[in-house]
Order: C-alpha cells, then structure tokens, then sequence
C-alpha cells in the first residue's frame, strides 16, 4: 500500500461504502485538486469525526472573513512549521506557493517565516500566530493592540487566533497518527 493509500500509521480504513454526501464531497476534492487530500481519507474511518473536521476547517479557511485566503494559508504554515508537522508543511506550503504565485513565499513560511518580504500587517499577524504557538499564555493586550495597528478588526483578530488555534490542534494529530501528505502536494505551484 502506498502513503497515498495509507494516510497514517493507523489502521483505521475508510467507511466502505461512504455515504454518498461524502463521496460527493471527495469527487468534488479529486475535481479541483486532482486527489483527496490524505487528511480527509484518515477522518473517513468515521464520518461524524470526518464532518466535525470538515466543518471547522471549511469555516475557518473558506469561509467569508476580513482575512485572505493567502493570510490564513500562512498562518497555518506558520503553525505547523513551528510545530514540525510534516503533513500541514507540505499540505499547506503548496497552497501559499499556489494562492501567492510566489514559490519562495511557500518556501518561507515552512523553513522561516521572518525572511519573507512581508508587509507589516502580514508581519504582526504572523508574530500573532507564533505566539500563540509557543506560549499562549502570554498573549497580552499589547499583542492585540499591535494587530488592531496595521489594520485588523476585532473579528480578524478573532479569525487569526481560531485559525492559528485548529493548526496547533490538528498538527498534533496529523503528527502523533504519522498522517503522510499526498506525494502530489510535493510538485504542486513550483
């Protein structure tokens, strides 16, 4: 079995057959990607766990905000670099180098975030995001009031902590299940 067909260490098969919302949730994902994403095949052992996840990452990421597309693919980068997730470096390095045209930006935010040109706003998010990786509890009004400087709202600010709070959740799971990312990932937006 490949590590495309074996999403993690565990073995945990997929619901077979899967109900047909989800089958049409996956047909939709080989559409646009031209795979699913191995993420998804590991939750698929159990549809409720499958939906929650769906769920909470199809608001946090695609859902309408005052925060990019871009600005939210980033942080999660950011996260999971700090973190050493390799499913969500690789995962999502690919959709910065895709949503950013720019393979280095990708490139950056996996290996050190500070060394991308950035803008300010971009900086202090990311500064953000990091802090609240490595020692939450220290987050301050300060921390908060730089983001309100360059610009972001209440609810940006928000998005960035629930953002940068579901990457440190699920880089701990992709990393204690050994989640593997799909080798297609790998070529994509170079």
């Amino acid at each position: 079995m490949t590590k495309d067909q074996q999403p993690t260490a565990l073995d945990l098969p997929m619901v077979d057959p899967l109900p047909e919302a989800t089958q049409k949730y996956f047909d939709i994902c080989d559409e646009k990607l031209g795979f699913t994403p191995n993420v998804l095949k590991a939750y698929a052992f159990n549809i409720d766990k499958l939906n929650a996840f769906t769920g909470m990452y199809n608001d946090l990421m695609l859902a309408d905000s005052g925060l990019s597309k871009l600005e939210r693919e980033m942080i999660a980068v950011v996260v999971s670099s700090i973190n050493r997730c390799w499913y969500c470096q690789v995962a999502h390095g690919a959709a910065v180098r895709q949503l950013s045209g720019q393979p280095e930006l990708g490139e950056a935010m996996v290996m050190n975030w500070r060394m991308a040109d950035l803008d300010a706003r971009a900086t202090a998010m990311l500064g953000f995001a990091e802090k609240i990786t490595k020692e939450s509890h220290a987050i301050e009004e300060a921390d908060r009031a730089a983001l309100r400087n360059v610009g972001f709202s209440e609810a940006d600010i928000w998005d960035i902590a629930n953002v940068a709070g579901f990457f440190n959740m699920t880089n701990r799971v992709a990393s204690a299940t050994g989640m593997q990312p799909n080798s297609d990932y790998h070529a994509q937006a170079r």
